[in-house]
């Protein structure tokens, strides 16, 4: 890359290493399709193996020190304790994660479900999570809902929203003042006619009714092909309801690979709405999230690799000519703004993050410290026995 202006390599450098980037829990265990989940060798059994590998993450990058949990997943009996063995790692346990989708009464819907015996039997979960909150000191509890249905006539559209407006509101009542409720939304699946929360303007307007501790989660995964997803980031950034990205890259639906690897460049443009926004700073309390399932990649590796593109999209996203850019968007030159964002997409950012790095007293290479470090081999050899932590455990 050329050499940059100290003031702007200072400012650059500055915003990188106060970034943050939460891991997820279940991203370690093993994972697969709906046909098959593929088993690997040194995978967590337990939350706390979970954990330990969370905090080699961050090890290795510096911007990754909390880890979400899901629960049941990674349900406990003091969760306490398992916060005070992620801070005596140096992490701390982030997004707590419900799971309204994995129970046979959810067939037809948890909060939206018909019948109020299933809905309240869900939104008791729902104040779990918040309970465990309380325990963990977690700020934020993150709600993805299956909800939807498969056939017209099935169910009435108008009363599942109720249902899900009363859930949500006594749940964000359950919430604690320094606690925030995060609402996901997906275009479909497992629900192929209607889904309960199938986008931004559905998760927003329930979000607008709540409070200012409701926020929308934005899963790169989940829009329809051709979805230009920074425009949500813009418009949520402006209304002040953008709370959190679970960031993953999907081919053809929710695909929950690795950030970075489908669409780089989508992955720039939406942190350059980020940057321009001036939110990327964690006081700004937009978490930056991975949602990822590494069916067939080494899983350490994977959400390392997943951090590392994040940082380099970032990067790129810092050193837009923002000035040259208001000019070029001011005189209604066209090519001229466009190619402000490409002179930057095209930098080579690397030797940029190798210093940071060094400046952080981390090896340059993250990957290659990584597999140096033997840490693969030592938890390959130590997890022997037991039940291998995977998706639905």
């Amino acid at each position: 890359m050329t050499e940059l202006a100290p003031p702007t390599r200072s400012r650059v450098l500055a915003a990188l290493r106060a970034q943050r980037i939460e891991t997820a829990s279940w991203a370690f265990g093993n994972s697969g399709t709906r046909f098959k989940v593929f088993a690997q060798e040194g995978v967590p059994r337990d939350p706390y193996e979970k954990i330990a590998d969370a905090a080699t993450v961050h090890r290795f990058t510096g911007v990754a020190p909390t880890v979400a949990l899901h629960i049941p997943w990674d349900k406990l009996d003091d969760y306490a304790a398992l916060a005070a063995y992620a801070k005596e790692r140096g992490i701390g346990l982030g997004a707590i994660n419900t799971n309204v989708f994995q129970d046979d009464d959810y067939r037809l819907g948890s909060v939206t479900n018909p019948d109020p015996r299933i809905r309240a039997k869900a939104l008791a979960h729902m104040f779990e999570c918040v309970d465990i909150m309380d325990a963990t000191g977690s700020r934020d509890l993150k709600l993805w809902f299956a909800d939807g249905t498969n056939y017209p006539g099935q169910d009435s559209i108008r009363a599942r929203q109720d249902r899900l407006a009363d859930a949500l509101a006594a749940t964000y009542e359950r919430l604690g003042p320094a606690q925030r409720m995060l609402l996901e939304y997906k275009l479909f699946e497992p629900a192929f006619y209607t889904t309960d929360v199938p986008d931004w303007g559905t998760a927003y307007a329930h979000c607008l009714a709540l409070g200012d501790r409701a926020q929308v989660v934005i899963d790169t995964g989940h829009h329809a092909p051709g979805t230009n997803i920074e425009f949500i980031v813009a418009v949520l950034i402006r209304a002040g309801k953008l709370g959190a990205f679970d960031f993953n890259s999907r081919f053809y639906a929710d695909d929950d690979l690795m950030v970075g690897a489908a669409d780089p460049f989508q992955l720039f443009r939406i942190m350059c709405e980020i940057v321009s926004a001036d939110v990327l700073k964690p006081e700004a309390g937009i978490a930056f999230m991975l949602d990822q399932c590494h069916n067939i990649e080494p899983k350490i590796q994977a959400v390392i690799r997943s951090v590392m593109n994040v940082q380099e999209a970032t990067a790129k996203a810092l050193l837009v000519d923002t000035a040259a850019l208001a000019a070029a968007q001011r005189d209604g030159d066209v090519l001229e703004a466009n190619e402000v964002l490409m002179d930057a997409y095209h930098t080579d950012v690397r030797p940029l993050l190798r210093d940071l790095r060094g400046e952080m007293g981390l090896d340059p290479d993250p990957i290659a410290a990584y597999k140096r470090s033997g840490y693969y081999e030592t938890v390959k050899a130590e997890r022997v026995g037991g039940e291998a932590a995977g998706w639905g455990a």
